[in-house]
């Protein structure tokens, strides 16, 4: 069995963002996006990797290669599209990030959800786990992100991150269009927020 190399060290500023892809989660997606931005973090997410690599290895690589991750849970109920079943995508990608952060005494891993109390019951075993509640909000997300990273040396308010949170609202349609994409769920357009939610924040805050 050939060995593996020296595990990467995390990039400290980088964040693992494991959400929802769908339309209904839209305006949380850009808050995500917003709020980290706005403390100077890189969001990172699945939808950098290419359709033609081996999807777990290099899910678990990146998510290796971030300081810290997001995983929202806002979707565990049934799909609505037959056939009904739980969307696992969410819960998966948290135990593998749980698995790689295995005695590791800095927390580096989050949970966020909409409704409180519903952990306790799926999955359970994230009991006595502290899950920010966001209530489905773009506010809930600012508060929770300012929960989450009380510790950082910037601290932006809620007012700042929305700022930006408009420039990604106005100009996701252009971006989309330009990508030629469909929904904002692609790797381009991704890409593209990222880089216009930096801009905004450094336009806005001298880049502090």
């Amino acid at each position: 069995m050939p060995k593996r190399g020296p595990r990467r060290r995390p990039e400290r500023y980088s964040v693992f963002l494991n959400v929802p892809y769908d339309i209904g989660f839209e305006n949380l997606y850009l808050a995500y996006i917003a709020g980290l931005s706005a403390f100077g973090l890189i969001p990172r997410a699945t939808l950098e990797i290419p359709t033609s690599q081996r999807r777990l290895e290099r899910i678990l690589k990146l998510i290796q290669e971030c300081g810290y991750s997001i995983h929202d849970l806002s979707r565990v109920q049934l799909d609505a599209k037959a056939p009904r079943v739980p969307r696992f995508n969410m819960p998966f990608e948290l135990g593998l990030a749980v698995a790689q952060n295995a005695g590791n005494r800095r927390e580096t891993w989050y949970v966020c959800e909409t409704v409180p109390h519903r952990i306790s019951k799926s999955p359970s075993d994230l009991n006595g786990t502290d899950v920010r509640i966001h209530a489905g909000t773009v506010r809930g997300v600012f508060g929770a992100l300012c929960d989450i990273f009380v510790r950082k040396t910037r601290q932006p308010s809620v007012q700042e991150m929305y700022r930006i949170y408009l420039v990604l609202r106005r100009n996701l349609r252009t971006i989309m269009r330009q990508a030629g994409a469909k929904d904002p769920y692609g790797a381009r357009v991704f890409r593209d927020l990222i880089f216009a939610a930096r801009a905004a924040q450094l336009a806005s805050f001298g880049g502090k």
